[in-house]
């Protein structure tokens, strides 16, 4: 293309097998469009390689985002994700029709904005092979469920009657297993050939689950922020893994909140009118953020009130000894594990129930291996021995220790 040069900023409309491109120059003036296809890899890289080195290509953070950024990234250029809810929301409040050359043409006026307001975080590669790590376990682990729902199922459609606390105990495959093979009258044959197939489909979603747990373990216990979050209650290498793999690097947030709101564990009002003396109505935790996060935190908060410490007593004191607002009380929770993790990332140290001296207390002092410690009582009576009194807040006497004059 002839007016490559004047490039400045690209928008990038992603689909499934194509991508509408929109390129405009410093002035915010369209220089060309472009109808990128995805059937051919080589096609697709050699279209990127025409672009300008180094421009920026802004892109909506929609399904299949990932493999565009990384050609985009390999022929030089500069990818950036947009929130497609802030998009939908200013084109809407412009009033412009949604079509695929009307969404390339704002995604590329983006850049111009005097800020990022549009811009969300761009997962590298490993995040986001830890994320389909992750997300392949919950899905193994929901087949699983589903399964064991069917086998439930089908007992109960053929008035099979059981006192096993745990059916899928080792009791309880003994007798699975008998009922699948020898033929029980009570089961039907297109029920016990049923069962059978769940039964073998159950082994093998096990064995998947044991080798990606296996997986999950070793890649959290070869990293120090991995062990250092398996210190936290409640929280351990699968929980771990889910968080590392949902808040990446944590030098991302600027405060604990920030985290907190990603996680979807800050709670907002949305009242209006006149204000009262009364709790916030309309009070919840929000829809915008990582629902897995959220997941991670709150399943955390579980184990960490069944631990007891600092965070049982936090969960009884909200929700009056688990008798009123427990599920809020473990959101409460989680939020706490938030701040804390937040904290101990940002310090790189591990989880201790007692929380550290603030510098200066009485429990710093003294930190000098040459210097013997010295506690307030004693520091306080030898100012009094010196000086009768001392002024409030400063530790110096009321009264000058040398006159002059």
């Amino acid at each position: 293309m002839k007016t490559n040069g004047t490039v400045s900023q690209v928008g990038l409309d992603s689909h499934r097998k194509f991508s509408t491109v929109t390129a405009r120059d410093a002035g915010g003036k369209i220089v060309w469009r472009q109808r990128l296809e995805h059937g051919n890899r080589k096609v697709v890289r050699r279209a990127l390689g025409e672009w300008p080195q180094g421009v920026p290509v802004i892109l909506e953070a929609t399904f299949g985002w990932g493999w565009l950024s990384d050609e985009l990234k390999r022929a030089g250029l500069d990818p950036h994700l947009a929130s497609s809810r802030k998009i939908a929301a200013w084109r809407d409040a412009r009033g412009i029709a949604k079509s695929n050359r009307t969404d390339a043409d704002l995604l590329s006026e983006l850049w111009s904005q005097k800020d990022r307001w549009w811009e969300v975080w761009l997962a590298p590669p490993e995040v986001r092979d830890q994320r389909e790590r992750m997300r392949f376990r919950m899905t193994l682990v929901r087949l699983q469920t589903g399964m064991k729902n069917r086998i439930h199922a089908i007992l109960h459609r053929h008035g099979i009657v059981h006192e096993l606390a745990d059916l899928f105990g080792t009791a309880g495959r003994r007798m699975l297993q008998r009922l699948a093979l020898s033929g029980d009258e009570r089961l039907s044959p297109t029920g016990q050939s049923t069962l059978k197939g769940y039964l073998q489909l159950l082994d093998s979603v096990r064995r998947q689950i044991a080798k990606v747990t296996r997986e999950v373990r070793t890649q959290v216990e070869r990293t120090p922020r991995g062990k250092r979050w398996c210190t936290l209650p409640g929280v351990g290498s699968i929980l771990a893994h889910t968080i590392l793999a949902e808040i990446g690097p944590i030098e991302r947030f600027r405060s604990f909140r920030h985290m907190a709101s990603y996680a979807l564990l800050a709670p907002r009002a949305y009242d209006s009118g006149e204000e009262r003396d009364e709790a916030p109505q309309g009070r919840h935790v929000g829809h915008i953020g990582r629902r897995t996060l959220k997941w991670a935190f709150i399943e955390g908060a579980h184990g960490a009130v069944r631990s007891g410490g600092r965070f049982r007593k936090i969960f009884d004191a909200y929700t009056d000894g688990g008798k009123k607002n427990r599920n809020r009380g473990y959101i409460v929770v989680g939020h706490e594990l938030c701040r804390i993790g937040y904290a101990m990332e940002r310090h790189e140290t591990e989880y201790r129930e007692e929380p550290p001296p603030r510098p200066g207390s009485s429990k710093t002092r003294g930190a000098h291996p040459h210097a013997p410690s010295e506690t307030r009582s004693a520091k306080t009576n030898r100012t009094r021995r010196i000086s009768g009194n001392s002024r409030p807040g400063t530790g110096q006497p009321d009264v000058a220790m040398v006159v002059v004059g």
